[in-house]
């Protein structure tokens, strides 16, 4: 038997294959869409998968206006956010956000669930959202990703 088939493949920036991926957000429930979009932007998908090296794909999420929150959230979840002065603690409901910045909703979902470091950051740096169906990426010919076929 052969003991170099049994090496274990440990990616780095220079061997990493990314792809651009479009995903559609309309109809979608906001923590399952964002768990899927952090895993495509993490690589965990690869069976090259390392954990230290940026080996995910590059996200494009499309139609984030039309997002889905279960049960009562849409008025019970709150964004809290801190201007850096004395009592500039200032906090925005779900519904709010989603009317002045539906983007920032599935932005603040991902990020929440990416590495709280370097990573995490140049990791986030590979999302794009979008609120309708137009987007800037079509000259990277982004493959489209249906999320409820996956499951």
């Amino acid at each position: 038997m052969d003991t170099l088939s049994y090496k274990t493949v440990s990616a780095n920036k220079a061997t990493v294959d990314k792809q651009w991926l479009l995903i559609d957000a309309e109809g979608q429930t906001l923590g399952r869409l964002a768990s899927e979009v952090a895993k495509f932007l993490r690589g965990k998908h690869k069976t090259n998968f390392t954990p230290h090296v940026d080996c995910g794909d590059n996200v494009i999420v499309i139609n984030a206006e039309k997002i889905q929150l279960s049960g009562n959230k849409w008025e019970d979840k709150v964004y809290f956010r801190y201007t850096g002065y004395p009592g500039g603690q200032r906090s925005t409901t779900a519904k709010d956000l989603l009317e002045k910045h539906p983007e920032r909703i599935i932005e603040k979902s991902v990020k929440g669930m990416l590495p709280k470091n370097k990573l995490g950051a140049d990791l986030f740096r590979n999302l794009r959202v979008y609120v309708g169906a137009e987007h800037g990426q079509e000259a990277q010919k982004p493959t489209v990703v249906n999320l409820n076929e996956i499951k």
